[in-house]
């Protein structure tokens, strides 16, 4: 019967390693150089310097690999470690037999220098070519050059738009310093203009009244005039407090559907037969903290401008609405309260838009308004922490959107 072959291999195996490892009747291998001291001690000395450096070698490579996990091809290094480890042992091996006949360890060790010397070739060549393509010191050095190049050229780049920018600050800073002299000089001008005229009525009818004989019956009524010229500059006077935001207010919780109720009533006795005034106030409307009287004002002014901008005749539309926050794009943040004051008119251009709450500024003829109408609603809305919006296409009409935030505390 014959033994299956990987049995008999392996019965093989151990006695090749057992007749290896045994080493028994050989002499060592100093007898073989008739122990010559000159020849003995030639062979120990260059194996331990051999034995020295192979050992010291892969430490070095090893601490290396440890501190760069970056090298590329690492493992392979690491192969060459294992290999000159292997060829330092087989140095000290041949130390050991020049005194001890232990042919068979030396053997092994051989074996395995062999094997790590193979393992390393096979894998050694096919790298070459990866080796071979990456950059030289020669390319690494044009390339950090080329980079340094670059950075100072971004470097100036910078430094050119810091210039660049800072020259258009101070070019936009002397613009803003334009347009606010600009806007000073109208504001001046305008207001120069408005007391001028109040000034002449007042001075003039005080000047009659003192030609006026004493006890002459229209000594009276130019005293009137004048006093209603008083009236208009302290009228004026109020709007130019209420544009600027610094109008005395007495704010208190209310309901805006009375309010504009009222409004809308007052104005309605005033309108001709071809206007209409058309209200929409639904219940549960939010109460909001406002002056009451500045907002019946800023109502009354909205709904004239309103009524001027249908010469031929239309509707008013007033109604309230409550805005719950985030359900509006063009709402503020938190619950509003919306006045909405809309017109059939002739509309207003874009240009006239953009300019509408500047004081002074009026599309109407001399004589017919101040233009600090809107100018002064505007400001009053905005010192009652609300916000007002313009939407208004030509020859379609024109609406204004009042913002006002819910009141929540006690009145």
């Amino acid at each position: 019967m014959r033994r299956p072959a990987y049995r008999a291999g392996g019965r093989g195996m151990i006695e090749y390693l057992h007749k290896l490892l045994a080493g028994q009747g050989l002499a060592p291998h100093g007898f073989c150089l008739l122990w010559d001291p000159a020849l003995i001690w030639t062979h120990v000395i260059t194996d331990a310097l051999i034995a020295a450096a192979y050992f010291s070698i892969p430490v070095a490579m090893g601490y290396f690999l440890l501190k760069r996990p970056d090298v590329r091809f690492g493992w392979v290094a690491w192969l060459f470690a294992v290999f000159i480890l292997a060829c330092g042992a087989t140095h000290v091996m041949g130390m050991w037999v020049l005194w001890y006949p232990d042919y068979g360890p030396q053997a092994l060790v051989k074996i395995v220098t062999a094997v790590a010397s193979v393992v390393t070739a096979i894998a050694l060549w096919p790298l070459l070519p990866k080796a071979i393509a990456l950059p030289s010191p020669l390319q690494l050095e044009t390339a950090n050059a080329d980079l340094r190049l670059r950075v100072d050229e971004r470097d100036a780049a910078l430094v050119a738009l810091g210039r660049e920018t800072a020259e258009r600050e101070r070019t936009e800073d002397m613009l803003r310093q334009s347009q606010k002299m600009e806007a000073v000089g109208q504001l001046t001008g305008g207001i120069a203009h408005d007391f001028n005229n109040l000034m002449t009525i007042i001075v003039a009818n005080l000047d009659r009244a003192l030609r006026l004989p004493p006890g002459d019956p229209r000594t009276t009524t130019t005293l009137e005039n004048a006093l209603t010229g008083a009236r208009r500059a302290a009228t004026l006077t109020d709007q130019l407090l209420a544009f600027s935001r610094k109008q005395p207010l007495d704010p208190g919780v209310h309901d805006l559907n009375d309010l504009v109720a009222r409004t809308a009533d007052l104005f309605a006795a005033t309108l001709d037969a071809g206007i209409a005034v058309q209200t929409e106030l639904p219940p549960g409307v939010w109460p909001v903290r406002v002056d009451a009287n500045q907002t019946e004002n800023a109502l009354l002014n909205l709904a004239v401008n309103a009524r001027d901008a249908m010469p031929d005749g239309g509707t008013v539309t007033i109604r309230t609405l409550n805005i719950a926050a985030g359900t509006r794009d063009d709402a503020p943040p938190g619950d509003q309260v919306m006045i909405e004051v809309a017109d059939t008119g002739t509309g207003m251009s874009p240009e006239t838009i953009a300019r509408a709450f500047e004081p002074f500024f009026t599309t109407k003829g001399v004589g017919q308004g101040t233009g600090l109408g809107l100018a002064q609603v505007y400001g009053f809305i905005n010192q009652s922490g609300g916000r007002i919006a313009i939407h208004s296409v030509e020859g379609e009409g024109t609406t204004l959107r009042i913002f006002l935030p819910r009141a929540l505390g006690p009145t």
